[in-house]
């Protein structure tokens, strides 16, 4: 890994993109961090780099969004995350990186269309999800998380149908990452990921992590809530739509 010129090009805009997304719009689209650098890195060198940003950003953003979480759905999708990071832990080994993407793009699509014939009116009122199934989308989320920091699309499936505000949907994704993150430090450092260079790339890339994440706090205050949860969508079918096709490139070239 060169950290070069090249290196620093794609890096910079990507991890202030990723700031943004998290602390603006709930990481629904913030897994094409990720992508973008392993367009130039290896994708364990890309995750090693990205999971110290990560947790910088939400620990910038959780500060103005303290307490607003809901608690109890907090609890599922953290509880849940833990189980899934273990598990990804001992998948990420077994199961390739395209069919966790192919699975993830999958629901995440097929959520937005639900959610369009929904507000179409052709389907009655939707019931949030139970608790049984937050849990099991919080494993989901750790899981893929684990693998490639991809958690955001399908916490966020839970999250839209608990009917939250905006504040307590993104207090929400934010304790709930943070916490997952933290546990993902031991994990990958039990599994050797991390290394001299990626921890100098992480240091070297910190401040931008922090714009990013200060124009993300500003962007979420700002936006409309309507035209935000939109907003959510369109991200998330963006997310859901670069998966699939990483995941049917990956599958194919393997």
């Amino acid at each position: 890994m060169e950290l070069d010129f090249f290196f620093f090009a794609i890096a910079i805009p990507t991890v202030i993109y990723a700031g943004i997304d998290k602390a603006g719009f709930g990481s629904s689209a913030s897994v094409a961090a990720t992508a973008f650098l392993t367009l130039i890195l290896d994708p364990a060198d890309a995750i090693a780099i990205m999971l110290p940003l990560l947790l910088v950003m939400d620990f910038v953003a959780l500060k103005p969004n303290w307490r607003r979480w809901d608690a109890r759905i907090s609890r599922i999708l953290v509880i849940g995350a833990l189980m899934g990071g273990l598990l990804g832990a001992g998948l990420i080994f077994v199961i390739s990186d395209g069919v966790f993407r192919l699975i993830i793009g999958l629901i995440a699509l097929g959520f937005v269309a639900f959610q369009i014939i929904r507000r179409a009116g052709l389907l009655p009122t939707q019931k949030p999800f139970s608790d049984t199934l937050g849990y099991l989308f919080g494993t989901g989320a750790g899981i893929t998380s684990f693998v490639a920091h991809a958690g955001g699309p399908v916490a966020t499936i839970y999250l839209l149908s608990q009917n939250l505000t905006k504040e307590a949907y993104q207090a929400t994704t934010i304790i709930t990452f943070w916490i997952s993150n933290l546990f993902k430090v031991v994990l990958y450092a039990a599994l050797g990921l991390f290394s001299w260079q990626s921890s100098l790339a992480s240091l070297y890339l910190l401040p931008f992590a922090i714009i990013g994440t200060l124009l993300g706090v500003y962007v979420n205050r700002v936006v409309p809530e309507k035209v935000y949860f939109t907003l959510i969508y369109v991200f998330l079918t963006i997310a859901g739509t670069k998966l699939i096709l990483d995941a049917l490139s990956n599958l194919s070239s393997g």
